[in-house]
């Protein structure tokens, strides 16, 4: 009775995840809704969610054609923030460096988070 019961509860189980994971994947996939949970993830996102200003080094950078926008958004949507060397508990503004490895070189992209505004400092 109790393993008939059981089966029952794990068929009803299986299909209801495959339901919710097919229904919620859809749902996120349209709306642009991504779920951020690792410290990583949400300070990247915090910080695209920003206003972002240049310093003038990286916008002498810019105008220079050394880097463009699309090398510093991809920075900002799957580098890695070292955490070790960011200044992540200073008070109004944290300083993160966010790391990312391009063309088999490790580049390093200093940013002033403040409440209203991100500036990106340097790029190394």
């Amino acid at each position: 009775m109790f393993i008939k019961r059981l089966g029952y509860f794990m068929v009803g189980l299986s299909i209801g995840i495959i339901f919710l994971a097919f229904f919620l994947k859809k749902k996120s996939d349209e709306t642009g809704v991504s779920f951020c949970y690792f410290p990583n993830c949400r300070v990247l996102k915090d910080i695209r969610s920003k206003s972002i200003y240049y310093s003038d080094e990286i916008s002498e950078m810019l105008k220079n054609e050394s880097i463009d926008t699309l090398t510093i958004h991809s920075f900002l949507k799957t580098g890695d923030v070292n955490f070790g060397a960011s200044e992540a508990q200073t008070k109004p503004c944290k300083t993160y460096i966010i790391e990312k490895e391009i063309k088999d070189k490790l580049l390093s992209l200093k940013v002033k988070n403040c409440p209203e505004k991100v500036t990106i400092l340097t790029l190394q």
